[in-house]
């Protein structure tokens, strides 16, 4: 078991929701990305989901492609994400961290360098949106080392390619609220409700929804169905423009607290 399994094991154990705040890392100040890292899990997240920066994505709305622009405006790359992250576990050794972006990054690295340096600093697994279950034969070093490979599904997936999801899924599955891109406020829990429940009867990780979760409100409705919770944009868009350690802190303080203790009132 690494962190991941070890979390989702004591969230269940204590029939509680999972919190999974996304940033993207660097943004909005690179000098204060661990300061970030540690304001999150000081104001309730169970996990982190780490963006790393990218000019070419396929899945983040506006707002989270805005933010991969600043920090790369700002030369963040890969070899920064990770640095964060070995410092992020100077003092936070339990909470585990996953890193979201695509393939390219990665591959450009090299696969067994990079699962070798992502187990040194402590990450614990990967989303890479453009690594689809075909090829997922090219991330074979990366769970060799021991990272986790975090699989997406979405109410478009079929039954077939759905079923082998859930098979092959590990860490936690991503469930996609709806068709489209981060941010896009047209999340409806009463349409997803029952296929997550069926995803999660046949997933053999638990199973995360993300995707327009913007509030306590929508976040304590998710995860009425769901094992965690992932938020992003409106976080993302909260945080923009913030460059003290002081005003970071409190735009978190201000709005990580009240959705967990949303999830923890359900």
């Amino acid at each position: 078991m690494n962190r991941i399994d070890r979390r989702f094991a004591a969230l269940k154990a204590a029939g509680r929701a999972g919190l999974i705040p996304f940033v993207t890392a660097g943004d909005p100040a690179p000098e204060h990305a661990v300061a970030l890292m540690h304001a999150l899990v000081e104001s309730g997240a169970d996990l982190i989901e780490l963006g790393v920066p990218f000019s070419d994505p396929m899945a983040d709305g506006p707002v989270i492609q805005h933010a991969s622009e600043r920090a790369i405006a700002k030369g963040v790359g890969l070899a920064d994400v990770l640095g964060w992250v070995a410092q992020f576990r100077q003092r936070d050794t339990a909470t585990p961290v996953v890193l979201m972006g695509y393939l390219n990054p990665v591959e450009i690295r090299g696969y067994e360098r990079f699962a070798a340096e992502a187990v040194a600093a402590g990450v614990d697994g990967v989303l890479l949106v453009d690594c689809p279950l075909e090829e997922a034969a090219v991330l074979a070093p990366l769970r060799g080392a021991g990272l986790r490979q975090i699989l997406l599904a979405a109410p478009t997936t079929a039954p077939e390619r759905l079923a082998q999801l859930c098979q092959a899924a590990e860490g936690f599955l991503y469930y996609v609220s709806f068709a489209g891109i981060t941010g896009a406020a047209r999340l409806s829990t009463t349409d997803i409700a029952a296929r997550v429940a069926d995803v999660r009867a046949h997933a053999n990780a638990p199973v995360a929804v993300g995707f327009g979760v913007r509030d306590a409100e929508s976040a304590k409705a998710i995860a009425g169905f769901a094992d965690a919770v992932v938020i992003g944009s409106a976080l993302v868009e909260r945080l923009a423009g913030a460059m003290s350690e002081a005003d970071i802190a409190q735009r978190v303080q201000a709005f990580l607290p009240p959705i967990r203790a949303a999830l923890d009132a359900r």
